[in-house]
């Protein structure tokens, strides 16, 4: 078994509530002030923490007006230009001191997903608890290793990887120096059709690459979180906002703080609700055992005479002898007159 693993004091493995993200990416819409509620309100919620993106419109792409810079396809950001989208939905790195410092005076975890080297060094300036590296990230095992460096936990996202790409991503990060490596089964469709999930992928996932994995989730809702806890996801990242109604370059498929708290709540029933296999009656079933059937008779029957089949039938509670000695019973003498409603018992039978 895994190893548990701990991100700012809260441990996470299968024994544990699955570890709660609320993914703010770009859904402050440019206000620090926004950025601070999302922060609270994930909070309130239940989250375990709250996740970042550090990165300057120029660490991702070119700024050049080309139709190779612009985003293509069916998704929220379709036509836009690349670094133009970049610009309005980082997060300030000068913002990112204030909201670490928040979110420890809440008692909510904070990290984030760097996008670059110069990223992780200003995110290790603020001790950050854990690494994220996103889906599209996965390749660049560069970054990987720069964050591995670090000693911390490495949450790694898999979105449009191959289980090679994966392997060689955790590999990356085991050679460098992780040792706490969390995988998230990932589809990179924005929101994400829930028959594209394929979230029996999970325990493959973490039986291959002997592993924690969770599910960064971008569907709506929070049915596949619920499902992918039930098949061994230990953590769940969501993407969060105050409202949809808001707007902003995450908004559509992001939840609002009802919902995750329903997700919270959800998910962790299901994560009790798994326990072990187990076929022993539980204690809380123990007052209801004596109202499964058993055997009574239904007509009096006097002493001396022969049990006849019309004479005992399988009815609650269970206070006679189990239906299946039904026929042990018939034919056999009864050594006591029975009135109808009498448990049927070895003891009043020759």
């Amino acid at each position: 078994m895994v190893k548990d693993i701990s991100i700012a004091g809260r441990l996470i493995g299968a024994s544990h509530p699955p570890y709660i993200v609320a993914e703010m990416s770009g859904n402050h819409n440019g206000s620090l002030d926004r950025a601070l509620k999302i922060v609270e309100a994930a909070k309130h919620s239940g989250a375990d923490a709250v996740k970042l993106q550090t990165y300057k419109a120029a660490t991702m792409t070119l700024n050049v007006d080309h139709p190779r810079f612009r985003v293509g396809g069916s998704n929220p950001w379709s036509g836009d230009h690349l670094y133009e989208l970049y610009e309005k939905a980082h997060t300030p790195w000068e913002w990112h001191r204030e909201i670490f410092d928040y979110g420890k005076s809440l008692g909510i975890a904070v990290f984030s997903s760097p996008f670059d080297a110069t990223a992780v060094d200003l995110l290790e300036s603020l001790n950050a608890p854990a690494y994220k590296i996103a889906s599209f990230e996965l390749v660049d095992l560069d970054l990987i290793r720069r964050c591995a460096s670090t000693g911390k936990p490495i949450i790694i996202s898999t979105g449009m990887a191959s289980l090679i790409e994966i392997s060689e991503g955790v590999a990356a990060a085991r050679e460098a120096g992780a040792a706490d490596i969390i995988v998230l089964k990932c589809t990179s469709a924005y929101p994400t059709p829930p028959e594209d999930m394929n979230l029996r992928t999970i325990p493959h996932l973490a039986q291959a690459l002997d592993v924690h994995v969770g599910l960064s989730d971008h569907s709506m809702g929070v049915g596949a979180a619920v499902a992918a806890v039930a098949l061994g996801a230990v953590f769940i990242e969501k993407h969060f906002t105050l409202a949809r109604s808001d707007g902003g370059v995450d908004s559509t498929f992001s939840l609002e703080p009802a919902e995750l708290q329903s997700l919270v709540t959800e998910t962790r029933v299901a994560q009790l609700a798994l326990g072990q296999v187990s076929y022993v009656p539980k204690d809380v079933e123990s007052s209801f055992r004596r109202y499964r059937r058993s055997l009574f008779f239904v007509r009096d029957v006097p002493a001396g005479q022969q049990v006849l089949p019309e004479d005992i039938q399988a009815l609650r509670p269970g206070d006679g002898l189990p239906p299946k000695y039904r026929t042990a019973v018939v034919g056999r003498t009864v050594k006591v007159a029975v009135t109808r409603g009498t448990p049927v018992s070895w003891a009043v039978l020759a």
